[in-house]
């Protein structure tokens, strides 16, 4: 032990010592810039801005500046088909030339989802269905029923659909919802040669609805006009419809009270 000691304290074991650190310094040094050098490190470009970019524009921008990419494409409601939403790397982190740079493209096809079944159910709670489903509603219209406010149709470009069909993500949908007057019917009344305006007030009385008007003939005085035709007529087969039938009526020109004998 004591020889070992007195080793150490030698100039020999001093000189070998340092020459083993500035050997083990010296191999890390050459691996650290042997390797810098091999994968040049510090070097490359920063990949550019594509967020926000039609798909067109971006990839050519890519391929002009040396990069590579690929597309995956999503469905985004209301986002432009064709638009860059999601890039990897993010802009301006640095990168090789030639390093493959990752797009998410908005797909211009909708996906199909199902109707969920909205039977009995209420109009504000179908908005929020559809639209956790990605859809949309449109034009809301009501039907003689008990049910007030409630789905009793759901149409797609004048089609009746059922739940479960399939429809494109972010459809427009149409409602046709309960008025809840109920079903009941009410007799056609008979507004032949009868005034307009007095016809107009018995159209609602009656718990129908005002249609079209047609205008026979010259008009001169609006105030005075004659109902001539209309529709649903009263016939010996159609003596009731159901409450809120919309009547159209055709009128000609009557005569001015004075004018009358």
């Amino acid at each position: 032990m004591n020889k070992l000691w007195a080793y150490l304290k030698t100039k020999d074991f001093l000189k070998n010592f340092l020459g083993a650190i500035g050997t083990v310094i010296a191999i890390v040094l050459i691996a650290y810039f042997s390797l810098s050098y091999y994968t040049k490190h510090g070097s490359g470009m920063p990949v550019p801005q594509l967020k926000g970019m039609p798909v067109e524009k971006a990839t050519a921008l890519l391929q002009e500046q040396g990069f590579d990419y690929k597309i995956d494409s999503v469905y985004i409601l209301d986002k432009t088909p064709g638009t860059v939403t999601e890039q990897d790397p993010d802009a301006g982190t640095n990168v090789k030339e030639g390093r493959v740079i990752y797009l998410t493209v908005v797909t211009k096809l909708a996906p199909n989802v199902k109707l969920p079944d909205l039977k009995d159910v209420t109009y504000l709670e179908a908005v929020a269905i559809l639209s956790n489903n990605g859809l949309k509603i449109g034009d809301t219209t009501y039907r003689s029923d008990i049910a007030r406010n409630k789905v009793l149709e759901v149409k797609f470009s004048g089609q009746i659909l059922k739940a479960g069909d399939n429809v494109p993500k972010g459809s427009v949908l149409d409602l046709v919802l309960g008025d809840g007057g109920g079903a009941s019917e009410v007799e056609v009344p008979d507004f032949l040669n009868q005034d307009l305006d007095g016809v107009k007030m018995a159209i609602v009385g009656a718990g129908l609805t005002l249609g079209n008007i047609t205008y026979q003939g010259a008009i001169t005085d609006s105030s005075s006009l004659i109902v001539t035709q209309q529709f649903p007529a009263k016939t010996d087969s159609l003596t009731k419809v159901s409450r809120g039938t919309r009547v159209n009526l055709t009128v000609i020109q009557g005569k001015k009270p004075n004018e009358q004998q």
